[in-house]
């Protein structure tokens, strides 16, 4: 095996079947809800790290902005003035990469266990459980009795949409305004334009993935980024009460 299949892939699967097993009711999607808070609250320091890597950099926006103006007929100044801004207000514009890139491989295994999951119709591979946890044999596939997660479901990829919406516009509402000054520049702003995309693009895919996919993904996708919504909230309150 791998040791993505070791060390990620495997401990989600189990933990998933563990939780079918252990809850009343035999729901699989209690179970993929439960997995999903369960490692969401191992990932606390990686994403409260991204989310403030955010923060900080949106709240510097303003400045930066002005430093890229001000060299912007000097590209090898503007870098220069740039990387110095950086080292004076201890931060890095790379810093929030290396948490995001490890919650994606996270997506990617709970992804990967969800699907081939239901592409076995339900059935859990006995390869792939540790010794440990018992084989549940035919996994019951409706979530609270009546929706099937093994087909696409409308109604989760919408609610998917719409905290994905949410929890991207938190953060950039929480972006320092510049300040508008007199300027003849007509240059766009590309980080305006970028966080309307990201606004729109999040959401969209969201639904799609919702649209298309079991339904067993839309529901972690969905309980994922609540959990990401409540987070930024306890993040945000501090500068929101200042």
């Amino acid at each position: 095996m791998h040791i993505f299949d070791i060390s990620i892939y495997q401990p989600l699967y189990n933990a998933l079947i563990f939780f079918y097993n252990v809850v009343p009711g035999y729901d699989f999607g209690v179970a993929i809800i439960l997995t999903t808070l369960v490692l969401k609250s191992l990932l606390i320091p990686l994403s409260k790290k991204q989310i403030e890597s955010q923060k900080k950099m949106q709240e510097l926006q303003p400045q930066i902005k002005e430093l890229q103006q001000k060299h912007k007929n000097d590209k090898e100044k503007q870098t220069k003035a740039l990387m110095e801004f950086y080292k004076e207000h201890k931060t890095n514009p790379f810093s929030g990469c290396l948490p995001l890139i490890i919650q994606l491989i996270f997506l990617i295994a709970i992804y990967r266990v969800i699907i081939n999951i239901s592409q076995a119709g339900f059935v859990a591979n006995p390869s792939d459980l540790y010794t440990f946890i018992p084989n549940p044999g035919a996994i019951n596939h409706l979530f609270l009795h009546f929706v099937d997660l093994t087909k696409p479901n409308y109604v989760l990829a919408f609610l998917s949409a719409i905290v994905q919406y949410f929890q991207t516009k938190m953060l950039f509402q929480n972006q320092s305004k510049p300040e508008i000054k007199n300027t003849s520049s007509s240059e766009p702003d590309f980080a305006t334009i970028m966080n309307k995309q990201m606004l729109y693009l999040g959401p969209g895919l969201a639904f799609f993935i919702g649209a298309t996919f079991p339904a067993a993904l839309a529901l972690y996708w969905f309980f994922s980024t609540l959990f990401m919504l409540f987070q930024q909230m306890v993040i945000f309150k501090p500068k929101q009460e200042k």
